[in-house]
């Protein structure tokens, strides 16, 4: 097919990382991304499938600089993060990693951590980081993560230097198997400022986890769930999602996710992406995309979630992910928050001002309201996965009126959200210049998260060190 302009774009090679051009290529309802490398030959990896289109799901914006750059131009993007002047995006979150440690040896890690890691950064290395970040980014939300951030005891003193530094949205990263055991380490993290829980959870049934985290983990899941709200923190489901494994099972986690509200404040997928440590023979063969997502949130929610409900981000590339909001009626229906097709955490104005009202809203919708407490849900592995009976048992049609529930939104929000994350068979030199979220080096820079976690198929690393020493 003949490629126009706006089709072409720079990719590197999954290979040898090497920057080469690339082309994405319309084929029936699919896109792909095709490049070919001197050395290594020719890729061709799937991007979009289906309906939504592409080239229609697609949100205008003002690139904006970043003021304060760690990174100096010299080989171009993705070599000089940092970030770099060339960054056409502020971050509205970053990342850190307060150890290499892991409690789990998941068949799939961006991070490709285990029992054994390099030596824990201390809390004034931590607080040095934190204040790097602060001069470059600003007050956006914290993540912390790791390998597994809850090996750590001093975690509640890590969240209070962030506070103190000036962070006033801190989320954990984690898989939840402290949190289940023990409810005073949670109180803690509370009491220390934490504010919200990103929480793995990839299904309603072990099958799922024995093959995806190679330990049935459904019931600490959910004690996890309980002991998080008890503590006054909300928690945010993240399923990474394998197809063939738990793609089908979308539905039954809205559907689980509901019945634990409203201290599960909504559900952030994860389609999986190919770096750190995954089984060598995927390499994205087989891609679940976005567009894929929202028809199976519809199909399989008994239409309770509309494809139409879904939109594209403000904040990062429109490509990389999606999301809507909605609200609990009086009689136990959902509504979509906002007009058809237009809601957004994040506003055009990539500017600060811009940024700020995302972390604001991502604040508002994903922290425990003051009293909240689980509905109705049993926690037992059966709850949840076939549904009607939870308060999502109802659709209401129509767009809520928000001078209406603006007082009650905080309490009876539920959000849906999706991340495509790139790796080296599908990186987009383009969409990473637009990303906003951004990792904090071990040397005090700030990087794009794909471009971090970037592994080759032999295992390169351009930017994460690996535990013990080594790219």
């Amino acid at each position: 097919m003949k490629i126009t302009s706006s089709d072409a774009t720079e990719s590197v090679c999954p290979v040898c990382l090497e920057r080469i051009p690339a082309e994405r290529v319309l084929a029936g309802d699919e896109v792909f991304q095709v490049k070919r490398c001197a050395e290594h030959g020719s890729f061709k990896t799937l991007i979009w499938r289906g309906e939504p289109s592409m080239a229609k799901w697609r949100r205008p914006k003002t690139p904006v600089h970043p003021d304060i750059c760690y990174g100096t131009l010299d080989k171009g993007c993705p070599f000089d993060c940092g970030l770099c002047s060339d960054h056409r995006q502020l971050p509205c979150s970053v990342l850190l990693e307060v150890t290499d440690r892991c409690n789990l040896q998941c068949a799939v890690c961006f991070a490709d951590a285990g029992p054994k890691g390099a030596e824990d950064p201390s809390l004034e290395q931590i607080s040095w980081l934190l204040e790097r970040a602060m001069a470059a980014a600003g007050a956006c939300s914290l993540q912390l993560s790791g390998g597994e951030p809850t090996l750590r005891d001093d975690l509640p003193e890590i969240v209070e230097t962030a506070r103190r530094i000036g962070f006033s949205f801190i989320q954990l990263n984690t898989n939840g198997l402290r949190l289940a055991s023990d409810k005073d380490y949670a109180q803690r993290l509370r009491a220390a400022g934490l504010s919200s829980v990103f929480l793995q959870f990839d299904g309603v049934d072990d099958e799922i986890y024995l093959i995806l985290r190679g330990e049935a983990l459904l019931e600490q899941k959910l004690l996890a769930v309980r002991n998080a709200g008890e503590a006054g923190l909300g928690v945010v489901l993240v399923p990474t999602l394998v197809r063939g494994v738990n793609t089908e099972a979308v539905g039954a986690l809205v559907r689980q996710a509901l019945q634990l509200a409203p201290v599960v404040r909504g559900i952030h997928f994860q389609p999986v992406s190919y770096f750190g440590r995954f089984p060598e023979q995927e390499c994205g063969a087989d891609r679940f995309t976005l567009p894929e997502l929202m028809r199976c949130l519809e199909e399989q929610s008994g239409e309770l979630l509309k494809v139409e409900d879904f939109s594209p981000p403000g904040g990062e590339h429109a490509h990389c992910s999606l999301h809507a909001t909605y609200v609990y009626s009086a009689n136990g229906g959902l509504r979509p928050l906002g007009a058809a097709g237009g809601d957004s955490c994040c506003t055009t104005d990539c500017g600060s001002g811009g940024i700020r009202q995302t972390v604001d809203t991502v604040s508002r919708r994903w922290k425990l309201p003051p009293g909240a407490k689980l509905l109705n849900a049993p926690l037992s592995s059966g709850s949840g996965c076939c549904g009607g009976t939870g308060p999502a048992a109802n659709r209401v049609e129509g767009p809520v009126d928000l001078d209406v529930f603006i007082k009650d939104v905080s309490a009876r929000s539920f959000t849906i959200s999706a991340m495509a994350f790139q790796d080296a068979e599908n990186l987009d030199l383009e969409r990473l210049r637009g990303c906003c979220i951004s990792v904090i080096s071990p040397d005090g820079r700030l990087v794009p998260f794909c471009a971090y976690n970037l592994t080759s198929r032999e295992g390169k690393s351009l930017y994460r060190i690996k535990p013990g020493g080594g790219l």
